[in-house]
């Protein structure tokens, strides 16, 4: 009974040896996904190795592994701040950003894992600021490139410093209060105004100038017919013309003191 009892005992003995065998060669390795970087820790110490994508082995109960995203990710944050004429602006920000690769070691040593919040969202606040103060608030949406490539340069700058690298930022459109808002809609109707009594006066000169060289053209013919009749003579003209006239038909009656409405022929009957 004893010896049986004790091959109960060394079984169970062994069989628990072989599931912590079992779990020790388990926790012994790690996946790494597609994208990402593994950091190793040794009892909470940052180690130089970086694990990369696949299976990979760490020393059972005295290592640990966090898995850091290397891929391009994405980052939003709304920012205020002053134009260079003191106007105050709003607006989002959109950054796509990636960790450097070989550097997640310390990245994961210096900040942690909460980045984001602890470097990006206040680097965005710092390079907003610093950037619409060097414009007015007109040219923050007349130069709305320029602006965004400053706040680029500024932001990759910041982060740069902790294996941060921005790919590309991007804005959306910047509000002002709702004072300066008003103005800036008044002075475009205005200046729609201006432009609209431009045109007109520009339409009532080009009119203008059309009757004047109208007249001009009809002061050319009187003056082409005036020299007909001076050089043809001014009798036979006016004959001609009575001629043009007359319809075929004698006056019925005809005044005492008046002049015959005749045409004179006098000089052509004269001549036959």
């Amino acid at each position: 009974m004893d010896d049986k009892l004790n091959e109960m005992v060394q079984m169970a003995v062994k069989m628990a040896l072989v599931l912590v065998i079992l779990m020790i060669l388990l926790g012994g390795f790690v996946l790494i996904g597609a994208g990402e970087k593994g950091v190793v820790l040794r009892f909470g110490a940052v180690q130089d190795r970086i694990m990369s994508e696949g299976l990979n082995f760490k020393i059972p109960l005295i290592e640990s592994v966090e898995k850091i995203d290397v891929k391009v990710q994405k980052e939003q944050a709304a920012a205020s701040a002053s134009s260079k004429d003191l106007q105050e602006v709003r607006t989002t920000v959109a950054v796509n950003f990636h960790i450097v690769p070989d550097k997640v070691n310390r990245l994961w040593q210096t900040i942690g894992g909460d980045f984001k919040n602890r470097i990006i969202d206040p680097a965005i606040q710092e390079a907003v600021k610093a950037t619409t103060a060097k414009y007015t608030a007109e040219e923050l949406v007349t130069k709305r490139q320029l602006v965004k490539d400053d706040i680029t340069q500024v932001l990759g700058l910041r982060l740069s410093k902790e294996f941060l690298v921005v790919d590309e930022v991007s804005l959306t459109d910047f509000h002002f209060s709702e004072s300066f808002s008003a103005a800036v809609e008044a002075k475009v109707k205005a200046e729609q105004e201006a432009l609209t009594a431009k045109n007109r006066l520009e339409q009532v000169k080009y009119e203008a100038e059309q009757r004047v060289t109208q007249a001009k053209g009809e002061a050319e013919a009187i003056r082409i017919q005036v020299e007909a009749i001076r050089v043809q003579g001014g009798k036979e003209y006016v004959q001609l013309k009575a001629i043009e006239k007359w319809d075929g038909n004698l006056p019925q009656l005809v005044s005492a003191n008046a002049p015959m409405p005749f045409i004179d022929v006098s000089g052509k009957i004269g001549k036959e």
